[in-house]
């Protein structure tokens, strides 16, 4: 059993950027040429998360909809006023979110459904870089 870690930077341009990181993933498994295992997908810091969707327009700009829906930016939340910086949407949005994922693979591919990506989803309100740590267990 080898445990395989790599991490890349992502610049996001704040709330709302959803990033298609599947094929960095893809590269990050071929490299480490392990066939058999299971890979996890970390985002560093709590206004960011990491999710799967089939990455098309419409379904980007539905995912945007929805998180506005849910938690709206538009309203104050006790986080702002704790520490001024309104932001409390996008911690909660991180939240429902969470900031990794697992994946399985085999035969040196990821188990990812046909349509399905791995995406970084940036909450916060200003433009971030965000470190993606992809650990890899496997043989």
């Amino acid at each position: 059993m080898k445990i395989i870690s790599e991490h890349k930077e992502y610049s996001t341009k704040g709330t709302g950027d959803l990033i298609n990181i599947t094929p960095d993933l893809v590269k990050g498994l071929s490299r480490s040429t392990l066939v058999i295992g299971n890979m996890t997908i970390f985002v560093q810091g709590s206004t960011a998360g990491i999710t799967t969707f089939e990455y098309e327009p419409g379904l980007i700009h539905d995912v945007k909809d929805f998180y506005e829906k849910l938690v709206p930016s538009d309203r104050s939340y006790y986080h702002d006023k704790t520490w001024g910086d309104a932001n409390g949407f996008s911690h909660l949005r991180a939240t429902l979110t969470g900031q990794s994922l697992t994946v399985p693979f085999l035969s040196g591919r990821l188990l990812l459904g046909t349509w399905q990506q791995v995406v970084l989803a940036e909450f916060d309100n200003r433009p971030r870089e965000r470190l993606v740590i992809f650990h890899m267990i496997g043989e």
